[in-house]
């Protein structure tokens, strides 16, 4: 009879767990390495359009194991982030804890493609709150690669361009 108990709130525990998943992608013509520059970037959140600050020292470089505390532009709601998986300039995992009941997985990543470099961001929401989160932060979520494309495109232009040799080029 313990058993059966066992299991039946094991069943009933899988009611409430729920989990969602989406991954937006966006082609930029600013180079990987600027993108990665922008994304590791952790005191410059101003691209972000749910983040409006962080509480990461600028020249920070993100680790395995960092956690740092954000604040959101919904309202002075303090968020902690736990960066969990770095592989410089490709892929930054981090975790993000704001409420129980909702836990949230962020991967950025970076690559290189043969229509252009792509910025990915991924989103996994796990938790009973999940579809409640969700409908709040779809919007904000779909605007985030496009920001971070934005930011790294604009910072790239801000960059003095280095002239081409005239020795080593064509002419016809």
């Amino acid at each position: 009879m313990h058993k059966c108990l066992s299991k039946f709130i094991h069943r009933k525990q899988r009611w409430f767990r729920c989990s969602l998943a989406r991954t937006y992608q966006v082609i930029s013509s600013a180079s990987v390495d600027e993108l990665w520059r922008t994304v590791v970037n952790l005191a410059d959140v101003s691209w972000h359009p749910v983040l409006s600050s962080t509480n990461v020292p600028c020249g920070v470089v993100p680790k395995p194991g960092l956690i740092y505390q954000a604040v959101t532009r919904l309202g002075p709601i303090p968020v902690r982030i736990f960066v969990e998986m770095v592989r410089p300039g490709e892929l930054l995992s981090v975790r993000v804890i704001a409420i129980p009941g909702i836990e949230e997985r962020v991967t950025y990543r970076v690559e290189s493609t043969v229509c252009g470099n792509c910025i990915s961001y991924s989103v996994t929401l796990n938790g009973w709150l999940s579809p409640l989160i969700w409908s709040f932060s779809r919007p904000y979520a779909a605007k985030v690669a496009a920001a971070l494309a934005a930011a790294a495109e604009k910072a790239a232009d801000g960059l003095p361009r280095v002239a081409k040799n005239p020795k080593n080029s064509f002419e016809f």
